[in-house]
């Protein structure tokens, strides 16, 4: 029961994640800048300069907006190209993990057997995983865009510097879950990466692993008796050996014992 509950939990937290970054795809102010105003002050704004993956645009202070979308996909930014190829990357890791962890739950009757479900639900795993990271990636490489020319020096003439926009927070708040998520999977299914051993108890307190392979036997490699018990019993034929010496010189004395008397 305990186990259902920690995947549907994970479940719940990398779809509302991988939902984060879907989002981020379609909304605006990705960056922001504003001009004007009375002495820098953010009660009046004359202009607001802003971006997207898709389009530049310009909105003046009587709330009008001005875009221009950007060109075909081979004249883009090269930066911009490598957010999007990323993104839709992640997204599509993160879509087929979904649909894995869906399969592999145990408290969904179809994938089979425990065994595989579990491995179906480790797979699914791995897809988010990989698909956070990729996102991820994505974001901080647009970040870091805006920060190289924000923190920089001095630019050129025209060149704004921008501000992140709320996109870039609520993305990397998505891709951590979809990580979290990630990890909740793979904890509940630690045993298929880790099989458990088995412990035997011996007579006497002792314990043993069992062997994994299947060319050992029992107590082959695992448990041998103490060479203690050789000194007192003896095993094949130098233990009737020395029996039959033993009996041997018993026999002996008493032959000499009767012959004296």
């Amino acid at each position: 029961m305990r186990k259902r509950l920690i995947q549907i939990f994970g479940f719940l937290i990398s779809s509302l994640g991988w939902l984060f970054v879907l989002c981020t795809m379609a909304m605006d102010y990705w960056r922001i800048t504003q001009l004007g105003g009375q002495g820098g002050s953010f009660i009046i704004k004359v202009a607001w300069y802003w971006s997207n993956l898709w389009k530049d645009c310009f909105t003046d202070s009587t709330a009008v907006t001005n875009c221009r979308d950007f060109p075909v996909l081979w004249s883009v930014t090269p930066y911009i190209q490598g957010v999007r190829g990323l993104l839709m990357c992640g997204l599509t890791l993160g879509f087929f993990g979904v649909v894995l962890c869906f399969v592999g739950m145990d408290c969904t009757y179809i994938g089979g057997a425990d065994k595989t479900k579990d491995k179906v639900l480790l797979a699914g795993a791995v897809f988010h995983f990989a698909g956070g990271v990729s996102d991820i990636s994505g974001y901080c490489l647009y970040i870091n865009r805006v920060a190289r020319t924000t923190f920089a020096a001095s630019v050129g003439p025209g060149v704004l510097r921008y501000d992140l926009g709320p996109p870039l927070f609520l993305g990397l708040v998505g891709c951590f879950l979809i990580l979290l998520g990630a990890v909740i999977y793979a904890v509940t299914v630690y045993r298929v990466m880790c099989p458990e051993s088995k412990v035997a108890y011996v007579n006497g307190g002792g314990t043993y692993m069992t062997p994994r392979s299947r060319g050992k036997t029992l107590y082959t490699g695992y448990y041998r008796p103490s060479r203690l018990h050789g000194s007192y019993i003896g095993s094949g034929r130098s233990g009737s050996s020395k029996i039959s010496k033993l009996s041997q010189t018993t026999q002996t004395r008493k032959s000499d014992r009767d012959a004296f008397v």
